[in-house]
C-alpha cells in the first residue's frame, strides 16, 4: 500500500532512471493528455511531495501523478518489455534510449506548468520525509482540530503529508492510544511527531516494512493487518474496523487492551 516511504522510494528511482536524460518516447493513455509529446525535453528530476509524485521537465512542465491504492511506476532498460501489468493498465510511458518507466494504474496523471505546482500540492502540510518538513508545524496543524478523532486527523495530509493507514493504525499502537481518541488529548504530540518521523524515514530505502523488532514472517508489524490474531505485545486479539466518514471509511486495526478506549459503536469486526 502507497505511503510516504513508498512515494518517497518512487521518486528516486524514477529520478535516477530518467533525471538527466532526454525523451525519445512519451505515451500517455488518458484522454486529456492523449496528444501531448514530450519528446526531445530532457528531464530535470523526479521528487515526491508527501504522496504525489512530481517529474519536472525542462521548459517548465511537470508531470503530477499519485498512486493512490494500486498504482505503480515501474523501471525497465530500453526495449525490455514491460511485466507490470496488463497492456491495458498501462497509463503513461516515458522513455529514455537508456531505460523506460511505465506508469500502470494511475489513477491521476496530469501535466501542468512547474510554477503551478502549488495548485496540487500546496494544500499539503510538512512532509515528513521532505526538505520542508517542520515538527512544530506538524503538530500545530494536527492540532488545529482537538476534538477530531487522532486516526482520521493522521490520515489528514494537511496536517502532515506522508501517512496512510498502515502508520496511522502502528503509531496508535506504539503511543498506546486508541485511534479514536481525540486528537487533543494525546498524551505526547511531540512524541507522536517525532515518532512518525522516524517511522517512514527508517523504512523508506526498505521494500517491506517494519515497526517492530522482528522483522521474521508474519512480525513486522504490530496491529496492522493482523484482525483476528494475537497482538505481538500482550496476546489479545487484534481488531479492525472502518474509520471515517460514512462511505469513506479507511481500515483501522488495534489491540483492545494494549490501546484503551475511546472506541466506536456499535462493536466493531474482529477478524477484519
Amino acid at each position: 500500500m502507497p505511503e510516504g516511504d513508498t512515494i518517497w522510494r518512487t521518486a528516486r528511482r524514477l529520478h535516477e532512471a530518467l533525471s538527466g536524460e532526454v525523451l525519445v518516447r512519451s505515451d500517455f493513455r488518458v484522454p486529456k493528455l492523449a496528444t501531448v509529446d514530450l519528446s526531445g525535453r530532457h528531464v530535470l528530476e523526479v521528487v515526491s511531495r508527501g504522496k504525489h509524485l512530481l517529474t519536472r521537465f525542462e521548459g517548465g512542465l511537470t508531470l503530477h501523478s499519485h498512486l493512490r491504492m494500486d498504482g505503480a511506476w515501474r523501471i525497465y532498460p530500453a526495449g525490455e518489455r514491460p511485466r507490470g501489468g496488463p497492456e491495458h493498465q498501462i497509463r503513461a510511458i516515458l522513455a529514455t534510449a537508456v531505460r523506460t518507466a511505465v506508469g500502470y494504474r494511475l489513477p491521476v496523471l496530469a501535466l501542468l506548468r512547474t510554477a503551478d505546482e502549488s495548485t496540487v500540492v500546496g494544500h499539503l502540510g510538512p512532509d515528513l520525509l521532505g526538505p520542508d518538513w517542520d515538527p512544530a508545524e506538524a503538530l500545530r496543524r494536527l492540532l488545529t482540530d482537538p476534538a477530531r478523532p487522532l486516526g482520521e486527523a493522521l490520515l489528514d495530509q494537511r496536517n502532515l503529508a506522508g501517512i496512510g493507514n498502515v502508520y496511522k493504525s502502528e503509531l496508535c499502537f506504539l503511543l498506546r492510544v486508541s485511534p479514536w481518541l481525540p486528537a487533543g488529548e494525546t498524551p505526547s504530540g511531540e512524541r507522536l511527531i517525532a515518532l512518525a518521523r522516524k517511522l517512514l524515514d527508517v523504512n523508506k530505502a526498505r521494500v517491506s516494512r517494519v515497526t517492530t523488532a522482528d522483522p521474521r514472517g508474519d512480525r513486522p508489524l504490530w496491529v496492522y493487518g493482523r484482525a483476528g490474531r494475537p497482538c505481538l505485545r500482550c496476546g489479545t486479539t487484534v481488531l479492525a474496523g472502518g474509520q471515517g466518514e460514512t462511505g469513506r471509511e479507511r481500515n483501522t486495526y488495534w489491540c483492545p487492551r494494549c490501546q484503551p478506549g475511546p472506541y466506536p459503536q456499535p462493536p466493531v469486526r474482529p477478524n477484519g
